[in-house]
């Protein structure tokens, strides 16, 4: 498996060099944790109760993700590989939340992403005859709000205090402490704390 970068500055993730795409993207190794990772999610997670965050946090720990404390975290999130994701104390990920991190995701103290939410942290390079997959993490920075049904794209940063509005899309950067909307996000207005 060899690794390069691209000119924007995303991960490739390539298989041995000249390999043609019946080649996995990703190591025996990387399959079988998120394997494991699946049964353990549905056999100890899936179908908790909502109040049993710490629970479930405690089986993300397990299984390598970096989980701070006092996270809120439901059974119906989708979590691609738990390696991938770290989430800082405080955080909120609401229902059916689905965390797409073949690249890396974090979440900062105090952000909320709320349910039905996609982070999708990896895309394909379309001018590669191979269309080989490209690594682009996603930063959801401190007390951020990504509200229900939004959509965050690769390598987006989302900064400190940001919100993206319900069915917004990010493709792009949200600079801090603005309010954000639509599809692509354009900045609606500053926000500002009480």
């Amino acid at each position: 498996m060899t690794e390069q970068t691209d000119e924007a500055g995303g991960l490739l993730v390539m298989g041995k060099a000249g390999a043609t795409m019946d080649r996995p993207s990703f190591s025996l190794r990387n399959r079988i944790e998120r394997t494991l990772f699946m049964l353990v999610w549905v056999l100890g997670a899936s179908w908790t109760p909502p109040p049993l965050h710490a629970w479930r946090c405690l089986l993300l720990r397990w299984c390598g993700a970096r989980i701070g404390s006092r996270v809120k975290l439901y059974g119906s999130t989708a979590i691609w590989h738990p390696a991938n994701l770290d989430i800082e104390d405080g955080a909120t990920v609401g229902p059916r939340v689905r965390i797409y991190n073949q690249g890396a995701i974090s979440i900062g103290a105090g952000a909320v992403v709320s349910q039905d939410v996609h982070l999708c942290a990896s895309s394909h390079n379309v001018s590669d005859p191979n269309f080989q997959l490209v690594l682009r993490p996603i930063r959801i920075g401190p007390r951020a709000w990504i509200a229900a049904d939004a959509f965050v794209g690769p390598g987006v940063t989302v900064g400190e205090g940001a919100v993206l509005g319900a069915r917004g899309v990010a493709i792009r950067d949200l600079e801090p402490w603005s309010i954000y909307r639509g599809n692509p996000a354009a900045i609606v207005k500053k926000r500002k704390l009480l």
